[in-house]
This record gives structure tokens, sequence and C-alpha cells, in this order.
């Protein structure tokens, strides 16, 4: 069967297993995918894309000519902060280029996106690419998102006990820890690309390793070129730590929080997408500094949508789950993060033991459920609850 160009997740590659079924042209993610074709929300925005990447490769070149500028002074923490900003925008450009926003052709794409990624900012995009592709497949599904399994954080309750003891000591903790691991997400990602690279055959290997050295290489050679050891040390600290904190608080928002599927479900591509996304309020000020993933549940029912056009179909898209009783799960930045960190508190407690009477600050021990988890140290976030429009029936 023939999978709809607005079912593809990235780079025009055919879904993984778990992608939009095709086999029912009158299913209900078919008729919203008409009325979204209708309305032109996939056409792309070439001109809205090029004052895009002209500005963040102005900004990048702006960056690095302030450190010469300023040179040898504490004062290039500055523009270590400056640059950290400037490469996580270039990783949004990089994530857009790889859904295939910015072009519909599949190699105009990835020279794009390895020249955002390998050279610009220092990830491998093939790597990227491939991983974020599983994730859009299975959204927060067990042993099938990539996302959810990370050897640092637990998700589920059986991730958690799972575990050796020293890492369940770690986890008791994690929803403390969480914002501070985001400091070492940037060195993280750079060495992940360097195994990746090293360890997998792929068509352009030559090419994205090649890339990757030569933004390596380049890198290290202005900042110890301009700054003494100390200082170029702490400034590399400070900028790869600050991309990987403002990087990861972009993505957190997205799923962390919200339920997880076990692997043997077999909810309806629609349903998965939307029930384990969460959108972020705010006006153009999120939209920047988010990159456009405050729309995380238009986005993961239509990838290739290119990000100015996902304000525009919010309404639509609203509206079609309220008139079907689907949740539509949004919430303010900071209320999704206090989700976050109250599911991540509650997975990461250990249950307690049988001998020993409840307490009232015992929390309520259910880690496969995203949004039931109140804890005595990270409480209910008021206001800042999800905004469900129906409850699933």
């Amino acid at each position: 069967m023939r999978v709809p160009a607005a079912e593809t997740a990235l780079t025009g590659q055919r879904p993984l297993s778990g992608s939009p079924p095709a086999r029912a042209q009158g299913s209900e993610y078919a008729q919203l995918s008409r009325q979204i074709k209708q309305a032109g929300l996939l056409q792309r925005r070439p001109a809205y894309y090029t004052g895009k990447i002209i500005f963040t490769a102005a900004a990048l070149g702006a960056g690095w000519a302030a450190l010469v500028l300023v040179g040898d002074s504490w004062w290039t923490l500055a523009v270590a902060a400056f640059l950290a900003v400037m490469f996580t925008q270039a990783g949004f450009l990089g994530h857009d280029a790889g859904h295939r926003q910015i072009c519909g052709s599949r190699q105009a794409a990835y020279v794009l996106g390895i020249l955002i990624g390998n050279l610009a900012i220092g990830l491998s995009y093939g790597w990227w690419v491939g991983k974020h592709n599983r994730h859009h497949a299975h959204p927060n599904t067990v042993d099938a998102d990539p996302d959810i399994m990370l050897s640092v954080l637990a998700f589920t309750g059986a991730q958690a006990r799972s575990s050796g003891r020293a890492a369940r000591l770690v986890l008791r903790y994690q929803a403390y820890l969480f914002f501070p691991m985001l400091l070492l997400e940037a060195f993280s990602l750079h060495v992940a690309s360097i195994r990746a690279l090293a360890s997998r055959a792929s068509r352009h290997r030559a090419w994205e390793t090649a890339l990757l050295a030569a933004h390596a290489v380049s890198y290290l050679a202005v900042v110890l070129l301009v700054l003494s050891p100390v200082k170029a040390a702490v400034f590399i600290v400070v900028q790869q730590g600050l991309f990987g904190l403002y990087l990861g608080s972009s993505f957190a928002p997205n799923h962390k929080g919200m339920p997880i599927l076990s692997a043997a479900d077999r909810t309806d591509f629609l349903r998965r997408q939307v029930l384990t996304s969460r959108n972020v309020r705010g006006g153009w000020l999120t939209d920047f500094a988010l990159g456009g993933l405050n729309y995380q549940i238009e986005h993961h029912l239509f990838p290739s949508m290119p990000r100015p056009n996902l304000r525009h179909s919010q309404a639509l898209i609203r509206e079609f789950c309220q008139q079907r009783d689907l949740p539509y799960c949004q919430s303010s930045l900071l209320g999704s993060y206090a989700q976050a960190l109250r599911h991540l508190n509650t997975v990461g407690r250990p249950a307690p033991r049988r001998a020993r009477p409840a307490r009232h600050r015992d929390l309520p021990q259910d880690p496969g459920t995203a949004n039931n988890a109140v804890g005595a140290v990270f409480p209910p976030a008021g206001d800042d609850k999800p905004h469900v429009l129906h409850e699933l029936k």
C-alpha cells in the first residue's frame, strides 16, 4: 500500500512499523489529513526558511567574531551563552530539515542537514535522523521509543526496578537531577555522534565524518587561539553546558509526563500521536524560543508541516479532536516542566515495603501512568494542569 506523504516522519523514508495505517481512506486521520491539505498547511515556506537560515548563520558568525574581538577576557563567557542559544536555534533548523519541512528534495534536505548538524554545531545529522524517526513512529512506547530508553533516567516503574542498586539511588532523585543533567546533554550528543560514525557503515559516513572533524578542529582552534588555556576550558564548559540545557529544555515539555504505551499497544496513529504529546501555550516568543516544538501535537500528526504553519493548523486540529472526544493536552511551559518532574519523581521512588503502613507523604505508586503523580516534593501545578477538552471514551 502507498503511504501518504503527510504520514512520513523524516527524510521521505517509509515510516517504521506503528506509523499511520493507509488501509482505510476514510479513517479519522485521513479525514484530518484532507482538511489540512485543503487548507494549504503542508505547502512549504521557502521565504520564511531563507530568512531564518540567513539570520541564524549571520548570528553564528557574529558570535564567533565577537569572541575574537573581545579577546582573552572573562567577558567571552557572555559570548559563550550567546553561542549556546544560536547553536540551539541552528539545531531547530536541522530538525526542520530532517523532516523535509524546508525543501522537498531528499538530497537537498540531507546536504542542508549535515551542514547545520555536523559542520555548524558538531552533531551527526544522519545518526540523529534515524533516532528521531524511531521516536516519531513510536512516541512514548516501551522498548521502541529511544527517547525513553535512557541509561540515566527511568520513565516507567519497570525501568526503575530493573536498574542496579547504585542506579536506583540516582533514580530516586532523578527529578532533582534532571535539569542539572541537561548541562551534560551536548557532550553526550557529541560522544553519541562520534560513536555512531565510528561503528556504523553508511553511504555518507565519509562526508559526515569530515564535516564533524572540521567543526571540532575549527571550534577548538578559534577558542584556543583567542583564550588562555583556563579561560578556553571554562568557555567550552559554559557554551556546551548551556547549549545542552537549552536544547534539552526545549524537547522536555513534549512527551515527558504523558502516557507511556506498552510495546504491545495497537492504538491507531491519530490517538497514539495526540495522547502522548503535549503542547505549550504561548505567543511569538515561545514559538521562537522552542523552535515550533511547542506545537508538538500538530508536529507529530504532520511532521513535514513547515514550522510557521503549525500555529495556523492548531485550531483546526484542536476542533477535530474535540469533536471526537480526544484529549488535547496543552499547558504553560512551567506547567509542562512540573508535570514532567512529578512523573520522574513518582517513577524514581521505590514502592513502599508491604510491612510498613502507608503514610500521607508517600507518593501514589502508578509509575506507568503519566498524569496521576502528585507528590509531596512536587505539588500539583494548579492552573498549569493540562487543559483537556474531553476525556477519551
